[in-house]
């Protein structure tokens, strides 16, 4: 059973919420079942709800709760660094070497955010330092921003094992921490790299292709207003370099928006 365990708990870590059979099977204890002869039985009397889905949402559900509250004793920034390395309530911390948390300066006027930690900043512990980060301070160096003028980081404070894309349930947990870093920080205007990113600061479903290069207005939870600009992510730049004409186009967008405010 202990082997049985384990398999679950990595499954759960991964990022796996939901099971596809509607009945259980105990795979464990027997095994003598995919040998025996089949026999006629009657239908299986339709499953009202499944316990472990629910259990898993009841639990995100919590934890979401849980973030939220915490993230309204943090005052600074400081505050809410230590908060959030002390937060429990998403699994992702446990398989991560760091919590990422964001980086750079308090009173930026400009707040650039992206999806989740890679292995570099994973390993590091400080947002966009791999081959992405080097990409993005070339991006700002073009239009006259330096990263220390800046404040990076990201909606998840922890990296998916292996990259992968982050569930629902891991984003609306970790997003409190990221909507208390824009309150904090106030910046004139926020620039979201990459269509998860987005996604999830707009509460919006449009692909980054559509969205990309709108001025869309983001309304913290104390009423401030801060435009947001999106963008495709550094690496999918290093992926697709033929896109970066269109970056170029949003970055100087965002150059003149600067200077109108």
């Amino acid at each position: 059973m202990e082997d049985a365990q384990q398999i679950l708990n990595w499954y759960i870590l991964a990022g796996v919420d939901e099971f596809c059979a509607d009945v259980t099977q105990d795979y464990v204890h027997n095994k003598a079942a995919k040998t025996a002869p089949k026999t006629e039985s009657l239908p299986a009397a339709p499953v009202a709800m499944r316990p472990a889905t629910s259990l898993l949402a009841q639990s995100t559900e919590a934890a979401y709760v849980n973030a939220r509250k915490i993230c309204s004793q943090a005052q600074t920034l400081d505050d809410l660094k230590v908060l959030v390395e002390n937060f429990e309530g998403c699994a992702l911390k446990f398989s991560a070497n760091s919590t990422v948390f964001g980086y750079g300066n308090s009173q930026a006027e400009v707040m650039i955010i992206g999806e989740a930690p890679g292995a570099d900043e994973d390993r590091l512990g400080e947002p966009f330092v791999g081959r992405s980060g080097h990409l993005l301070d070339k991006m700002l160096t073009a239009i006259n921003l330096q990263r220390q003028d800046c404040y990076i980081t990201n909606v998840l404070p922890w990296r998916p094992p292996g990259n992968r894309t982050p569930t629902d349930g891991e984003v609306a947990v970790c997003l409190p921490f990221l909507q208390r870093q824009i309150e904090l920080i106030k910046p004139k205007i926020i620039f979201l790299l990459g269509g998860s990113a987005a996604g999830a600061v707009l509460n919006i479903s449009s692909s980054i292709s559509q969205l990309r290069g709108r001025m869309i207005d983001y309304t913290a939870e104390n009423g401030l207003v801060i435009p947001t600009l999106s963008s495709y992510h550094p690496a999918y730049l290093l992926r697709t370099p033929t896109q970066k004409a269109k970056v170029w186009a949003d970055l100087l967008r965002l150059q003149r928006k600067l200077a109108e405010t």
